[in-house]
């Protein structure tokens, strides 16, 4: 009875296996797709028939980086990315503290009405945001890529759950040591939530890397193109040359890549504790 038990068990493991494992190649299929064109020759590009190239050619990736000024693009991209996410941490940690850690008059009220606005789309908002900055006059500069995803509640209300998590007792020893508000918050605080800071991190850092509609919406100077902008202004020039245009896209991505297996374990138990309440 327990050998068919466990034979049972195996067979459900292997299927549920296969089915994870097909799954996963599936979501990789354009990716690969991606990587093997940007190595082909023109012809082997067009050609949907040839899947692997016949030559790896790497001049493809010198070639699609020179056709464009991607340097400059990615230099404005990390910019942007990184104000972006360090201010993004800076203002949902201390927003989350005070709705978390805090009372004050209409703290409940204000904070659904915060929660509400996630359920804005961005689009709606492209509008008056763009007459906004028309009118302080930050079209085609920084400030309009930087200072409106400067804070988010999508980061205030994910640590707020986390902090609702820890125990009181925290605040109460640390106020018996004679520990501030603004003390307990740098010293105690952010300490224990690398998890979901990190998360926070990543994924305000890969929403601004990725982001296109709004830097096209709020630049028509080259000089301050971000890397999805310049990419599909590259797109456009050369269209026809699959394996120049993969070949970018490759490059471009890579970054994220090399950043998320570098901070996955610490993004998983972010996703893991952020929200459960024990």
């Amino acid at each position: 009875m327990f050998k068919s038990i466990k034979t049972e068990e195996k067979f459900i493991s292997t299927l549920i296996h296969i089915f994870l494992i097909t799954g996963a190649l599936t979501m990789l299929a354009p990716f690969i797709w991606m990587l093997l064109t940007s190595f082909k020759t023109p012809y082997e590009a067009l050609d949907s028939t040839i899947i692997f190239p016949a030559k790896l050619i790497y001049q493809n990736y010198i070639i699609a980086w020179t056709k464009a000024p991607f340097f400059m693009y990615f230099l404005n991209t990390i910019y942007v990315a990184v104000l972006c996410t360090v201010f993004q941490l800076l203002t949902s940690s201390l927003a989350a503290y005070a709705f978390s850690h805090m009372n004050f008059y209409g703290k409940d009220w204000l904070f659904t009405i915060l929660l509400a606005t996630m359920m804005v789309p961005q689009q709606v908002l492209l509008v008056p945001n763009y007459f906004i900055l028309k009118q302080l006059g930050w079209l085609n500069t920084f400030y309009a890529l930087i200072v409106p995803w400067s804070a988010g509640f999508f980061g205030i209300f994910l640590l707020r759950q986390f902090f609702l998590t820890l125990p009181k007792d925290l605040w109460d020893a640390a106020r018996i040591d004679g520990c501030s508000r603004l003390k307990f918050f740098y010293k105690i605080l952010l300490p224990l939530s690398a998890g979901p800071l990190t998360t926070i991190a990543i994924f305000t850092f890969v929403g601004n890397w990725n982001s296109f509609l709004w830097p096209l919406f709020v630049t028509n100077d080259q000089r301050y193109y971000t890397l999805q902008v310049g990419l599909s202004n590259f797109n456009q020039s050369e269209g026809t040359e699959w394996h120049l245009l993969m070949a970018a896209s490759t490059f471009c991505i890579l970054p994220l890549l090399i950043m998320f297996f570098m901070a996955q374990k610490q993004f998983i138990q972010g996703i893991a504790h952020t929200g459960s309440k024990e």
